[in-house]
């Protein structure tokens, strides 16, 4: 991650789903101390784009959590749920799909 984090894709053979686990250093913008509770930090889909999107999921009543932004060729926004879990969206980054 370009920010330092890390991360490892656990996946089945013969799935197209994989498991995604994070770990962030101390010093990490997004370390935290753990604590009940955060053992949950978002769930994550790949979408064709990213902006239509999270338009899309706002409009339908998602509450904003980070609007759309670019990140190492990735394009990515995340959205709560009615229980205030965010959703990650990410996608390839190219500008046709900011249109």
């Amino acid at each position: 991650m370009a920010h330092g984090g890390l991360f490892v894709h656990l996946k089945k053979p013969r799935s197209a789903q994989r498991l995604e686990l994070n770990y962030y250093p101390r010093g990490n913008k997004y370390y935290e101390n753990y604590h009940s509770g955060s053992e949950m930090d978002h769930l994550g889909f790949r979408v064709k784009n990213v902006d239509k999107t999270y338009a899309h999921l706002i409009k339908k009543g998602a509450k904003k959590a980070l609007v759309p932004f670019s990140d190492d060729g990735q394009r990515l926004a995340y959205v709560r749920d009615p229980d205030g879990i965010w959703i990650e969206i990410y996608g390839p980054d190219t500008a046709a799909e900011r249109k």
